[in-house]
């Protein structure tokens, strides 16, 4: 169940559009399994090293990056949303709101 929980995890982490945030609660309500907050970030940290996730996209739910430390270098994370025009002061994206993409609910 994992693989198959990991790639529907990806398959949402792909559609976040450039300059826009989520939250690992906003996937896992998407995919119907709103207690899996916590897998998701696991999916997100298992992901590392594939160029077509945007894992640095995907933040806690109030706009901190939470899965900074899962990143080479130590403001990689940071540097690719800034570099996507989010601003982020002290690990926490300003306007969160402004920048928060809402994924689609599945009907599963």
């Amino acid at each position: 169940m994992e693989d198959n929980f990991f790639e529907r995890v990806y398959a949402i982490a792909r559609q976040i559009p450039e300059g826009k945030v989520t939250s690992y609660g906003a996937i896992a309500r998407a995919l119907g399994t709103a207690r899996s907050a916590r897998m998701v970030g696991w999916a997100m940290n298992a992901c590392h090293g594939r160029e077509d996730i945007p894992a640095h996209r995907v933040v806690n739910r109030i706009g901190v990056l939470s899965g900074k430390h899962h990143f080479q270098g130590t403001n990689l994370m940071q540097q690719l949303l800034e570099s996507e025009g989010i601003e982020v002061i002290d690990n926490q994206i300003v306007d969160f709101e402004k920048h928060f993409w809402q994924p689609e609910i599945s009907n599963q």
